[in-house]
């Protein structure tokens, strides 16, 4: 894939991409209503600019073009299929000291929560579709994922073990690629050990969507950007992911 103009990197987290980016020469800035490590370049709120550029009305996606390219992380709080079908069940430890009435409920504003988060995916993916941009966009992808079998189309592709490309956890992630298709380069590279903020600033395990886990390795950035983006040959690249 060859990009000409900006790339766009939607939602937390994104800030580790950007940096690849623009290491490999290409202008890049991240987007998030956050910005918890100080460096974020638009604190916008991403889910009104979706709202708006929907209806037709101005937003930041009028000043991106085809010749960018947009990274989406958007939030998989929602999505996941490793704890969202518990937060269903009558039977959840999180529901233990409700009565009847409030697990209902609960469980009926956790659905309508998912609904509105999916529904604004759908918005964004009209966007990227009708005004002919390219996005990549990213989730966490289980057989039990929201979107498996629940959203416009399966992934483009699944990186069943990130450790491979030098992240922090194996988390199985699907990849969406928009208006654009992957190029097929593969790198491997030597696990890298757990995240020592993880240690440092929760009591257990990180949760799967948690900040901690969400986490992205700059190496890991780097790899799948020469693999998948732009087919940059890298030194110990191996065969594809496709093979």
């Amino acid at each position: 894939m060859e990009i000409t103009g900006k790339v766009h990197c939607f939602f937390e987290q994104s800030g580790t991409f950007k940096r690849e980016f623009i290491k490999l020469g290409i202008p890049a800035e991240d987007y998030d209503i956050q910005n918890n490590f100080g460096e974020t370049d638009h604190t916008d709120d991403l889910f009104a600019e979706i709202e708006k550029a929907y209806e037709g009305g101005a937003s930041l996606f009028d000043s991106i073009s085809k010749d960018d390219l947009i990274m989406a992380f958007f939030p998989c709080i929602y999505f996941t299929g490793f704890t969202n079908p518990r937060y269903f069940t009558l039977e959840n430890n999180n529901y233990k000291s409700l009565t009847t009435r409030q697990k209902f409920d609960a469980i009926i504003d956790r659905a309508d929560n998912r609904n509105d988060f999916y529904k604004l995916l759908i918005k964004l993916s009209g966007i990227v579709i009708l005004r002919g941009l390219r996005m990549v966009f990213e989730n966490p992808f289980s057989e039990t994922h929201y979107l498996h079998n629940n959203f416009l189309f399966e992934p483009t592709m699944v990186d069943k073990d990130r450790t491979r490309r030098g992240d922090y956890f194996t988390k199985p992630t699907g990849f969406w690629f928009f208006n654009c298709e992957p190029t097929h380069g593969f790198t491997f590279q030597k696990p890298k050990k757990h995240l020592k903020i993880i240690e440092s600033k929760s009591a257990g395990e990180a949760g799967l969507c948690s900040e901690e886990r969400s986490m992205i390795s700059p190496d890991y950035a780097r790899n799948f950007i020469c693999d998948f983006i732009l087919g940059k040959e890298q030194i110990n690249s191996q065969l594809s992911l496709f093979q």
